[in-house]
C-alpha cells in the first residue's frame, strides 16, 4: 500500500524536464537532494498566487527548484540564485535556459552569507525566498530573508526534518541544532506568520508581516 506521498505523486504525470534535471544531477555525481516534486509544484503555485516578481533562491544545485520558481514568477520577474559551487550553478543555468528562463536568472557564486550581505548593501528587496542550502546557516538565512523581504514576502525552507534527525533527541550535531533553531524561529518570530508542512522531508512556510 502506498504512503501519502507516493499516492499523491501517482496522481501526476512525470514532468519530463524536471526528470531530465534529476537525471543530470545524478550523472554529474551531485547530491540527489532536489526538492520533492509535490513541494516543487507548491513553489510554483505560491509564486504565482503571490505575484512574486523578485525571487531569491539560496542553493541552486542543478536548477530543479529554480525552474519551479520561475514557472510561477510574474512576467518580467527575476530569479537571483546563490550557489557556492560554480559547476552546480553552470548546470542550473543550462537547465534554466533549456526551460526558457535563461534571461530571467542571475547567479551569484560563493558563500551565500557573503552574497546576502552584498545584496543587502545594494538595497535589494524580494517577494519570495527559497532556502535549500547548507543547513548550519539556515537561521542566518532566515534572518536575512526577513530583512530583505518586502511586506508580504513569502519564505520557504526545505528539509526541516533532516530525514528524521531533527525529531531524534539523540541527534545533536551542528546541522540538527541549527535546523531546530530555524524551525523555532519560523514558528515563534513575531515578524512572521507561518506553518510547517510535514510531508516528504518537511517544508517551512512563512509570510513576512
Amino acid at each position: 500500500m502506498p504512503n501519502q506521498e507516493e499516492y499523491s505523486e501517482q496522481l501526476y504525470a512525470e514532468d519530463e524536464l524536471l526528470l531530465q534535471v534529476k537525471q543530470a544531477i545524478a550523472a554529474n555525481h551531485m547530491p540527489e537532494v532536489s526538492i520533492a516534486p509535490g513541494y516543487g509544484r507548491l513553489l510554483t503555485l505560491l509564486a504565482k498566487l503571490s505575484g512574486a516578481a523578485d525571487i531569491l533562491e539560496i542553493g541552486a544545485l542543478g536548477g530543479y527548484s529554480g525552474i519551479c520558481l520561475c514557472r510561477g514568477m510574474a512576467a518580467g520577474g527575476r530569479l537571483t540564485s546563490l550557489e557556492l559551487k560554480p559547476e552546480y550553478a553552470a548546470l542550473a543555468e543550462r537547465h534554466l535556459t533549456q526551460a526558457g528562463f535563461g534571461e530571467a536568472v542571475e547567479y551569484r557564486l560563493g558563500p551565500a552569507l557573503q552574497s546576502l550581505e552584498q545584496l543587502e548593501a545594494e538595497g535589494r528587496r524580494f517577494d519570495f525566498f527559497f532556502i535549500d542550502a547548507d543547513k548550519e546557516n539556515y537561521p542566518n538565512y532566515l534572518e536575512y530573508a526577513i530583512r530583505l523581504g518586502r511586506p508580504g514576502a513569502l519564505i520557504a525552507g526545505d528539509n526541516i526534518f533532516l530525514r528524521g534527525r531533527t525529531l531524534n533527541p539523540e541527534k545533536n550535531g551542528p546541522a540538527v541544532q541549527a535546523m531546530r533553531r530555524f524551525n523555532e524561529m519560523i514558528a515563534g518570530d513575531p515578524r512572521l506568520e507561518s506553518t510547517l508542512l510535514p510531508a516528504f522531508d518537511g517544508l517551512a512556510l512563512a509570510r513576512v508581516k
